[in-house]
C-alpha cells in the first residue's frame, strides 16, 4: 500500500526525503498520517489525490506552527549555557551579532586587545562561532552571567571562576522530541552523574590535607620574603609594579619584577639558578642571609651576578610607568626615568639648597659659569681632591677625577656613557682600530665606496669617529700586505731584485711584447713569491716564538729553520664582469697559492717540529699568491705568467732567508711541495699527454690495459726530472724511431715540464672522479648491463633521468650537470645504495653494491684525513685488504664496465694511496681544498 502511494505521489514522497535532515517534524506527520490510513486496497483516480494533498498540506502548517514557536522560545534562552532569561531578575541579555558595548569596550582597550565585536569575544572565550548561526535553530542572545564570564577572562581574576568549557550549549534543529519547546522557561537541564559517596569522602580529605600543606608552605614564604623586604629597605628608591601604565598579565609582572622587593627590576642582575634580582637587593641580601639564591636557595656569590641579555633589558626599558612625583603624571619609558627623575631632583635642589647671596647678582650654575669663574668656585674641592690623590694614587689627580666621575654615572644608573668613559680610561677610545675596521670591510665584502659611505653616515649621525676613514685603512693594509719588512737573502737571489718593498706588481711586467710574438689579452697580478712567503712568516711570528718555548728552546735562537710549503693551482671558469665595460679577457681565471704546512729547526743534531698547520685546507691559511684571468688550458699565456714565479722559486731552493722576527735576525730554508693540483693541471705543467691518454697515471708508468689487469700492484715511478729527460728524448729522437715506439719511450711525455710537483694524489678531486664513477655504475645497474651490454643511448640516458628522479625524492639529491664536492659527499653513502636497491630487481647485484660502497667507505678515511695514523689507524691497516678486495669486486662482479680499461682515479686509489701515505703521512692534508675555498671568496671578491 505504502508502495502505490509513493508511486502516485512521487513530488511530495521526493520532497519529504530531500527536506528529511531539515524537517524532520514535517516529514513524522506524513509517515504518521501514512500508517493511520484505511487498510485497504487503493483504487487510482481523482480522490485519491486530492485526500494525499489535503493530508500533506495539514502536516506541513502544523509543523510551520511548530518551527515558529520554537523560534520564539529560542529568544527567552541564552545561546552560550542555555539558561532562560526569565530567571535573571532584571531581564538582561546581549545580542551575540553587533559591536560590543561601552563598558566591555572601555575594558578591551585597556588590554589592549583587538577585539571589537560580541563573535570575535564569543570565539576568543569560549570558542563558538556564531557568524553561521540560524535563528531556527539558535538563540540571538545571550544572558548578563556569561557576559560577567567575559568581562572576568580580560581581568585579573584568578582563572578558576571562568565558565567551564563543559557548560556550552550544543543546538539542534526542531524535532518532535524537542528539549527547547518543553523547557524554555526554566532553561534546559543538564544531566549529571550521582558521584560516589566513598569516593567523594575520600577527596575531601586529600584536598583537606594538599590545602594544610600549601598553607603551611605559604606562610613561611610570606615570613622570609617579608624579612628580606626589612633588608633590602628600597620601597624609596625602586619603582613598584602599581606604576605600570597597563595593565599588564600577572605572570609578566612578576617576569619583570625583583624575586626580593616585589618592584620593578632596577639595574636588574642576573644568577646562575636564572633568577633575576636588582642588584641592590641581591647584593644586601647576600650579605646578611649567606652565600645562596634567596629564591631557590642554589648556592650564589657577589662574583655569580651577570647582566640578563639585551632583549630582556631592551623590553624592560620599553615598559610605560606613571611618574611616582606628587603633581606629576608624566608617562615615560623605564630607560628614560632616571632622566626624568634627575629633572625633578633638579628642580628640587635649586628651591631648597639656594646660596643665600646677599645683594649682587643670584648665584649661576657650575656649567653655566666661565671656566675662570669654575675654577674659583672649585678651588677647594680640587685641592682636597689633589692632596687625596698625592696620598693615595701617587699625584695621579687625572685618574681620581675620571673614576669619581664614572661611580656618578654608575649611581644614576646611566650605564651608556659610564662603558664609553671606562673604554676611553683604558685607552680603547670609542673608535675602532683601522685594521679591525679594514676586516670589517673585507668579510662583509665592501668595496671602498660602499665603506666610505657607511663611514660618512655614520660620523654625520653619532657626531663620533667609530669607523676610521680609508685612508688609515690603507695604512693599516700596508703592514698585512708582503713587501713591508726588510729581509735579506744569503746568497743573493739570482735573476731577483734585492729590494724587498716590493707589494702588488703586474703579472705582465717583464714581457716583451713584439709584433710577432703571441697576443696575451689577459690580465694578471701577484706578488713577489720571497715577499710574500717572508709576510706570511710574520703573520705567524707568535706561533713560531711559542712554539719555541713549548719544546724548552731559547727564545734567541737563530735557526735554520725548515719552512715546509705547500703549493696550490687550481683553473676556475665563469668569472665574467656581471655588469661594467671592463677590458676583453678570457671568463675565466687561474689562481695559484702556497700554504705554510709546518716549520722544523734543528737543534743539537735533532729536527724539531715548532709549527703544523692545524687546518691545512682551510681559506685563512691559503696564501694567493698569483692571480690571472685566462683559461688554464691556454698553455702560452699560462706559461708566461708563471714562469717568473718558477725563476723565482727555483732561486729560492739554493739560498737562506734572513728575516728579523722577535728582535733577532733569523736563518729559514725553504722546501717546496707541489700537490695541490688536479690530474688536469699536473698533466699541463709536467708536459704529459692528457687524462685521455693510453698512459693513464701520472705518478707511474702504466698503461689503461695493465692498470685494468693488475689493479693493485704498482709503484711509483714518474718524477719531474725524469720527465724533463723524457722531453729531451721527444724532441732530440736520438734513436730514431717511429712516433708510437718513441712515444712508447717517453711513456707519455709531449711537452716541456715547467713546474716541479710532487706525484701524489689530490684527495679532493680523487673524491669527485670516484663518484663520478659510482654515479655510473648505479645507471648501469638499473638497466642491467650485466645482462645485455648493447642498450641504445636513449635507453641509457632514461636510466640517469630514473636515477635523477629516485635520488631527488629519497636522499634530497638535485642533478647536476657536472659533479661536485658536495653532490659527491651525499652520493657516496649506505642510505644512496639502499635508495638505488630500491630501483634494482636481483638481489646478487643488491649484495654486490652494498660490499663495493662498503669497501670504499673504510678506504675514503684514509685518504682524506689529515693525519690517518692518528685519526684512522685500523682503517689504515685494513687498506691493502680493502683495495685488493674492492679490485676483486671490480673484476668480476662488475667485469662489463672494468674489462680491459679502468678509470684514472679508481687506479690511484686502489694502487698509490699506501705509498703516498708511508711517504708524506697523509693525503687530505696536502689536497687542494684550500685553494678551492679560496675560489670561492675569488668569486665573490
Amino acid at each position: 500500500k505504502v508502495r502505490s502511494l509513493e508511486k502516485s505521489l512521487p513530488e511530495e514522497s521526493h520532497l519529504a526525503n530531500h527536506d528529511n535532515g531539515k524537517m524532520p517534524a514535517f516529514s513524522d506527520k506524513v509517515n504518521d498520517a501514512m500508517t493511520l490510513m484505511p487498510q485497504e486496497p487503493f483504487h487510482r483516480g481523482q480522490n485519491l489525490n486530492n485526500s494525499m494533498q489535503t493530508i500533506a498540506k495539514d502536516a506541513f502548517s502544523e509543523n510551520q506552527r511548530e518551527i515558529e514557536a520554537h523560534r520564539v522560545n529560542l529568544q527567552h534562552l541564552c545561546r552560550i549555557c542555555g539558561g532562560s532569561f526569565k530567571n535573571d531578575p532584571y531581564k538582561r541579555s546581549h545580542p551575540v551579532h553587533g559591536p560590543v558595548d561601552d563598558e566591555m569596550h572601555a575594558l578591551l582597550r585597556k588590554k589592549e586587545r583587538r577585539a571589537t565585536s560580541w563573535p570575535d569575544l564569543l570565539n576568543k572565550v569560549f570558542k563558538i562561532d556564531v557568524r553561521g548561526d540560524m535563528d531556527t535553530i539558535h538563540p540571538t542572545n545571550f544572558c548578563h552571567n556569561c557576559w560577567s564570564v567575559i568581562q572576568r577572562k580580560f581581568s585579573s581574576v584568578p582563572c578558576e571562576v571562568y565558565f567551564p568549557r563543559k557548560g556550552t550549549m550544543e543546538w539542534h534543529p526542531h524535532s518532535t522530541r524537542c528539549d527547547v519547546c518543553g523547557t524554555s522557561s526554566r532553561g534546559i537541564k543538564r544531566k549529571k552523574q550521582a558521584p560516589s559517596p566513598q569516593g567523594g569522602k575520600k577527596l575531601r580529605i586529600i584536598a583537606e590535607r594538599a590545602r594544610k600543606i600549601m598553607y603551611a608552605r605559604s606562610q613561611k614564604q610570606v615570613n622570609g620574603k617579608s624579612i628580606m623586604k626589612k633588608i633590602t629597605n628600597c620601597k624609596k628608591i625602586h619603582l613598584s609594579t602599581k606604576m605600570l601604565t597597563v595593565d599588564y598579565p600577572v605572570d609578566f609582572v612578576k617576569s619583570i619584577s625583583c624575586q626580593i622587593c616585589e618592584h620593578i627590576l632596577a639595574d636588574p642582575v642576573e644568577t646562575t639558578c636564572k633568577h633575576l634580582f636588582c642588584r641592590h637587593c641581591i647584593l644586601k641580601c647576600l650579605k646578611v642571609i649567606g652565600s645562596y639564591c634567596p629564591s631557590c636557595r642554589y648556592p650564589c656569590f657577589p662574583t655569580d651576578l651577570v647582566s640578563p641579555v639585551r632583549s630582556f633589558l631592551s623590553i624592560l626599558n620599553t615598559l610605560a610607568v606613571m611618574c611616582p612625583v606628587k603633581d606629576c603624571q608624566e608617562e615615560v619609558t623605564l630607560g628614560k626615568y632616571s632622566h626624568h627623575l634627575s629633572r625633578h631632583k633638579e628642580k628640587k635642589d635649586k628651591g631648597t639648597f639656594v646660596y643665600v647671596n646677599k645683594g649682587g647678582r643670584p648665584r649661576q650654575h657650575l656649567l653655566s659659569l666661565t671656566r675662570r669663574a669654575q675654577k674659583h668656585r672649585l678651588r677647594e674641592l680640587k685641592l682636597q681632591v689633589k692632596a687625596f690623590a698625592e696620598k693615595e694614587e701617587g699625584g695621579d689627580v687625572k685618574s681620581v677625577c675620571l673614576t669619581l666621575f664614572l661611580l656618578a654615572l654608575r649611581a644614576r644608573n646611566e650605564h651608556r656613557q659610564a662603558d664609553e668613559l671606562e673604554a676611553m680610561m683604558q685607552g680603547k677610545g670609542s673608535g675602532l682600530h683601522p685594521a679591525v675596521c679594514l676586516a670589517i670591510r673585507v668579510n662583509t665584502f665592501l668595496s671602498c665606496s660602499q665603506y666610505h659611505k657607511m663611514y660618512r653616515t655614520i660620523k654625520a649621525i653619532t657626531g663620533r669617529q667609530i669607523f676610521q676613514p680609508l685612508h688609515a685603512l690603507r695604512t693599516a693594509e700596508k703592514s698585512l700586505l708582503p713587501g713591508y719588512h726588510p729581509f735579506e737573502w744569503k746568497p743573493p737571489l739570482k735573476n731577483v731584485s734585492s729590494i724587498t718593498e716590493v707589494g702588488i706588481i703586474d703579472g705582465l711586467s717583464g714581457l716583451q711584447q713584439l709584433v710577432d710574438d703571441y697576443p696575451v689579452d689577459t690580465i694578471a697580478k701577484r706578488f713577489r713569491y720571497d715577499a710574500a712567503l717572508v709576510s706570511a712568516l710574520m703573520d705567524m711570528e707568535e706561533d713560531i716564538l711559542e712554539g719555541l718555548k713549548s719544546h724548552d728552546l731559547n727564545d734567541y735562537l737563530k735557526g735554520p729553520f725548515t719552512v715546509v710549503i705547500k703549493e696550490s693551482c687550481d683553473g676556475m671558469g665563469d668569472v665574467s664582469e656581471k655588469h661594467g665595460c671592463g677590458p676583453a679577457v678570457p671568463e675565466k681565471a687561474v689562481r695559484f697559492s702556497f700554504t705554510v704546512m709546518n716549520i722544523t729547526v734543528a737543534h743539537d743534531n735533532e729536527s724539531i717540529r715548532i709549527f703544523e698547520e692545524t687546518k691545512p685546507n682551510s681559506e685563512l691559511c691559503c696564501k694567493p699568491l698569483c692571480l690571472m684571468l685566462a683559461d688554464e688550458s691556454d698553455h702560452e699565456t699560462f706559461t708566461a705568467i708563471l714562469s717568473p714565479l718558477v725563476a723565482e722559486r727555483e732561486a729560492m731552493k739554493n739560498s737562506e732567508l734572513v728575516l728579523d722576527m722577535g728582535g733577532i735576525p733569523r736563518n729559514f730554508n725553504f722546501i717546496f711541495r707541489g700537490t695541490g693540483y688536479d690530474e688536469k693541471l699536473v698533466r699541463e705543467v709536467e708536459g704529459l699527454e692528457a687524462s685521455g691518454s693510453t698512459y693513464i697515471c701520472t705518478l707511474c708508468d702504466a698503461t689503461r690495459l695493465e692498470a685494468s689487469q693488475n689493479l693493485v700492484l704498482h709503484s711509483i715511478t714518474r718524477s719531474h726530472a725524469e720527465n724533463l729527460e723524457r722531453y729531451e728524448v721527444w724532441r732530440s729522437n736520438p734513436y730514431h724511431e717511429t712516433v708510437d715506439e718513441l712515444r712508447d719511450r717517453v711513456k707519455g711525455v709531449s711537452a716541456k715540464p715547467f713546474i716541479e710537483t710532487v706525484p701524489s694524489v689530490d684527495a679532493l678531486h680523487c673524491d669527485i672522479g670516484n663518484a663520478a664513477e659510482f654515479y655510473k655504475i648505479f645507471q648501469l645497474e638499473i638497466g642491467e648491463v650485466y645482462k645485455n651490454s648493447n642498450a641504445p643511448k636513449e635507453e641509457r640516458k632514461r636510466w640517469q633521468s630514473t636515477l635523477d628522479k629516485h635520488l631527488r625524492k629519497k636522499m634530497n639529491l638535485k642533478p647536476v650537470t657536472r659533479m661536485n664536492g658536495n653532490f659527491a659527499r651525499k652520493l657516496m653513502s649506505k642510505e644512496t645504495v639502499e635508495a638505488v636497491c630500491e630501483l634494482i630487481k636481483s638481489e646478487d647485484r643488491h649484495e654486490a653494491l652494498r660490499e663495493l660502497m662498503d669497501l670504499y667507505l673504510k678506504m675514503k678515511p684514509v685518504w682524506r684525513s689529515s693525519c690517518p695514523s692518528k685519526e684512522c689507524p685500523e682503517l689504515l691497516c685494513q687498506y691493502s685488504f680493502n683495495s685488493q678486495r674492492f679490485a676483486e669486486l671490480l673484476s668480476t662482479k662488475f667485469k662489463y664496465r672494468y674489462a680491459g680499461k679502468i678509470t684514472n682515479y679508481f687506479h690511484k686509489t686502489l694502487a698509490h694511496v699506501p705509498e703516498i701515505i708511508e711517504r708524506d703521512g697523509s693525503i687530505g692534508a696536502w689536497a687542494s681544498e684550500g685553494n678551492e675555498s679560496g675560489n670561492k671568496l675569488f668569486r665573490r671578491f
